[in-house]
């Protein structure tokens, strides 16, 4: 699952769901300097159903059922002039269940531009598919206002809400965009550059779990 001390307390924790292995590997590596309170980098599986099983599990144990939830990890970039290692904050995640709209997407998008000074930060409609989408599917999903593509991140932020009121925010990483497809030869450059971005975003998260933290007047 991948625990992380964090911070012990009273402090609502932090849960952060990828799919896969080397996402996982990414975020942990990232620093855990920061936090607020005690976090999990939680490693779901790839898809919509491995997201929900996974998710709905974490958030059952006693310690995560007040858990702030962010979804992170990879992403297919769907508007043309995106780059590899751009990053994704969703405003809305959309899923065949619905549309979820995400918490302190602007408190994201400043912690993400104060933490990784210089790259490119999308904010819109992150949609979710069960398979990875390709050449006419990129065009009908940006015509329906989506800026990228992912297969979890609908799924854990819907379950994570089916399990109780909670902050929840989906931040992705562009590793393949309409200009730079997975097949094409700059493959493996743009797969490195993700990997360095998505390895730098922990402090961000840290940063919007202790803003929601803060008393509002």
């Amino acid at each position: 699952m991948g625990e992380e001390p964090g911070t012990a307390g009273s402090v609502p924790p932090l849960l952060i769901a990828c799919a896969l292995g080397i996402e996982q590997f990414a975020l942990r590596s990232g620093g855990r300097g920061g936090a607020p309170g005690p976090f999990t980098v939680l490693r779901t599986g790839m898809g919509p159903a491995h997201a929900r099983t996974a998710v709905a599990r974490a958030l059952g144990e006693t310690d995560r059922r007040d858990a702030a939830v962010v979804a992170s990890g990879f992403c297919a970039g769907l508007a043309p002039g995106m780059h590899p290692g751009d990053l994704i904050v969703a405003h809305e995640t959309r899923g065949p269940d619905g549309t979820t709209p995400c918490t302190g997407t602007e408190l994201l998008v400043d912690a993400l531009t104060r933490t990784l000074p210089g790259r490119t930060v999308h904010t819109g409609p992150l949609t979710g598919s069960d398979h990875v989408v390709r050449g006419h599917e990129r065009a009908e999903l940006r015509a329906t206002g989506a800026i990228a593509v992912d297969m979890e991140s609908a799924a854990t932020l819907r379950t994570a809400l089916a399990a109780g009121p909670r902050p929840v925010a989906a931040v992705r990483v562009v590793v393949d965009a309409p200009e730079h497809e997975l097949v094409r030869i700059g493959t493996v450059r743009g797969g490195i550059s993700a990997f360095r971005v998505l390895r730098a975003v922990l402090p961000a998260f840290f940063e919007w779990h202790r803003s929601l933290l803060l008393p509002r007047r």
